[in-house]
């Protein structure tokens, strides 16, 4: 992600925040953490036209709506307090892909928030002669065939960044780099899926997130704000004392094994694994970079997910 669309990302959680502040103390208590994540967001805010703030205030505003129809413990009138924050983005290495948690600690309750802003990555992992993908993504260690594999390609990489070569000039980039990379990015998914009856549920939990939240996703040109409910281990849409939820939360299965996986046609850099359950994800490699580095980049987008996600299109009034 650029810089200009981090800060963009950042606005946009101070500008949900925010709302969700001013909606929540119309009802009870509510407590606002003002941490580095919450200065640095609010910096980002602050560049912002007023144009601009207009339309992430409008954008966020009809989400939370949304969110308080699905969380009743959110509003509910009680004696304790309410706190929002934000979350460092270092926590979504560790599977935590939730930038704004609502907490009350009294109840040990709390929901998370994942915002997106005019765009719909699942993640920007990176592959390198150094990085154990397998170990990261779902807890086994990549084998000696996938190193053997790789790491000829890496030194390739290398030599060319001493060399100050630009990736573009490669002589063969789709033969040297994505394609032998790829082959074998494939061949460790299916070995250890095959070996290991978890490791779909692992990978799903690590691309979309360790916990249970709601994503919301900001589509300017439309007007419209998404909202999906990723309900994998049923910690949404729980009642408060009083009342349950206005609108319904389904649990989502998490897959079990990988049907599919292979080259997406007519594709030498894009991977597509379909799992079982409507679990269907890209896997799309580049350099992201001008020049050689000997690490490459997985753009990763969801394009396929089961009918249990409950989507909502919040239309901007």
């Amino acid at each position: 992600m650029s810089s200009r669309s981090n800060e963009h990302g950042r606005a946009y959680e101070y500008a949900c925040l925010m709302n969700l502040e001013s909606q929540v103390s119309k009802i009870r208590s509510c407590v606002l953490v003002r941490n580095s994540c919450f200065y640095a967001a609010q910096k980002a805010w602050n560049t912002l036209s007023d144009a601009d703030r207009h339309i992430y205030e409008t954008s966020s505003l009809a989400a939370v709506f949304q969110i308080f129809a699905m969380e009743p413990r959110i509003t509910e009138v009680s004696d304790d307090s309410l706190e929002l924050l934000i979350q460092p983005d270092s926590e979504g290495k560790s599977g935590d892909v939730r930038d704004i948690l609502i907490v009350r600690n009294s109840i040990t309750w709390e929901i998370g928030l994942s915002l997106k802003h005019n765009h719909f990555a699942v993640k920007h992992s990176r592959l390198s002669s150094q990085l154990d993908f397998g170990k990261t993504w779902y807890s086994i260690p990549c084998s000696e065939n996938y190193w053997n594999a790789v790491n000829p390609v890496f030194k390739y990489l290398a030599k060319e960044k001493a060399s100050h070569s630009r990736f573009c000039d490669l002589p063969d980039k789709e033969n040297d780099v994505y394609i032998p990379i790829l082959k074998a990015f494939i061949d460790e998914l299916t070995l250890q899926s095959d070996s290991h009856k978890d490791m779909p549920a692992r990978m799903v939990e690590y691309l979309m997130g360790k916990y249970d939240f709601y994503k919301i996703i900001s589509i300017d040109k439309e007007k419209l704000t998404r909202l999906q409910a990723l309900n994998m281990h049923g910690t949404l849409n729980l009642p408060s004392k009083e009342k349950s939820a206005e609108i319904e939360v389904p649990v989502v299965a998490l897959p079990t094994r990988i049907v599919h996986i292979d080259f997406a046609p007519n594709s030498n850099n894009t991977v597509e694994v379909y799992m079982d359950g409507g679990w269907q994800f890209t896997f799309r490699i580049h350099n992201a970079a001008t020049y050689v580095e000997p690490s490459l980049k997985f753009d990763i987008q969801m394009v396929g997910m089961p009918t249990a996600i409950l989507t909502i299109n919040c239309i901007w009034k």
